[in-house]
């Protein structure tokens, strides 16, 4: 049979290095037609182009380029308009992984970081230098969920000619899409909620204009940024039921949060589908009522009160990570915000008696119950 005749419903896995020429007139259209035909995986793969295009169109991009992790699909945002003696500001509310990369290794190369608290994001005067690029923030913040005003921040932003960058992973473009807001970038650490199974090391980031489309294909691509086929598959394939996973985790979550809340051995809970969330009226519009999948709770700040919940809970285990299909807990303390400063974790009020949970999609009376005796 003619290979030509065969034709897949699913992209078949290219795992493949490097693409075949007939001669060097079919080298040269490579190079003047760019897309045309494919040459070396880490240029780009039929995959990792599925991939990106399947991230794009949720997002309503002009462009998106897949990357090898979350933190290379943060370094590539970063790069995509930063240079040697630039300056970044950040919202203090990040991920520790995107604090880590500013502090230790941007600095090394010459761009600076500035912190701003969640309660100035939107009047940055005083933190804006000559030399300011951009802001980097997240539609939900990790790990206290607190929700930013994308329109709002994106009309600061411009009036200072800062490109806004955001970091979609925890809400989504289920839930939100930051580019109709007015956001220039938007990334995702693909391997949580669009991957969705936690098998899958990925990220990706999405460009609002082609220029800046090309420039992160360009910056993928001469980083060595690119994601495998095996794992663009997995992504792809994960993400064809993202809409219906992250209606159950918001479903579930919900639940949970309205169960913690109540609980008396429970503190606080951060979670924006509660009524006394600071930001839930925003976060309800912004996000189509859908409140995402994540939250943290509080127990009393003592190891052995946390190491207990621990122990006891069967459906929430200690993993390190978030949003897949099964329900964890971690510990931002001790493994996503190891990097900030005492200060800095002290002032978000990330202390030993803060957990975070993901919820998973399995049936919420397990989980509820399993909460119940984690706690007793």
């Amino acid at each position: 049979m003619n290979h030509t005749d065969i034709h897949p419903k699913i992209t078949p896995i290219y795992q493949t290095s490097v693409f075949k020429f007939e001669d060097l007139d079919a080298i040269q259209q490579y190079f003047d037609e760019p897309g045309s035909r494919y040459m070396y995986s880490r240029n780009g793969n039929p995959n990792s182009d599925e991939l990106a295009q399947a991230v794009n169109r949720w997002e309503a991009g002009a462009g998106a380029v897949a990357t090898g992790s979350g933190m290379a699909a943060i370094f590539a945002a970063i790069m995509t308009y930063c240079q040697a003696g630039d300056h970044v500001l950040c919202a203090a509310d990040i991920y520790g992984g995107s604090a880590a990369l500013l502090n230790l290794e941007l600095s090394r190369l010459g761009i600076t970081v500035s912190y701003v608290p969640f309660e100035e994001l939107y009047d940055l005067k005083s933190h804006v230098q000559a030399s300011t690029k951009l802001l980097l923030c997240e539609t939900m913040s990790n790990p206290l969920l607190r929700v930013v005003d994308l329109r709002a921040l994106a009309t600061e932003c411009q009036q200072h000619g800062l490109k806004l960058v955001v970091d979609n992973t925890f809400a989504t473009p289920v839930l939100t899409k930051p580019l109709a807001y007015g956001a220039d970038l938007v990334l995702h650490s693909v391997t949580k909620y669009l991957a969705g199974h936690s098998d899958v090391t990925a990220g990706a980031v999405v460009a609002r204009t082609p220029q800046d489309a090309a420039r992160l294909r360009q910056i993928g691509t001469v980083f060595g940024l690119t994601l495998s086929p095996m794992e663009s598959w997995l992504s792809v394939r994960g993400m064809k039921t993202m809409r219906l996973r992250v209606a159950a985790h918001s479903y579930n979550a919900q639940q949970v949060a309205e169960f913690l809340e109540v609980h008396p051995a429970v503190e606080a809970v951060y979670y924006p589908g509660l009524l006394a969330h600071p930001q839930h009226v925003l976060a309800a519009s912004q996000g189509h009522g859908l409140f995402s999948g994540m939250l943290s709770f509080r127990l009393p700040d003592n190891a052995a009160v946390v190491n207990r919940f621990m122990q006891r809970s069967e459906r929430f285990p200690f993993a390190p990570s978030l949003a897949g299909v099964d329900s964890s807990c971690s510990h931002p303390l001790h493994t996503s915000h190891r990097a900030l400063t005492d200060a800095q974790r002290a002032e978000l009020g990330i202390t030993v008696g803060l957990v975070r949970l993901s919820v998973g999609i399995e049936p919420v009376e397990e989980l509820l119950a399993d909460l119940a005796h984690a706690l007793e």
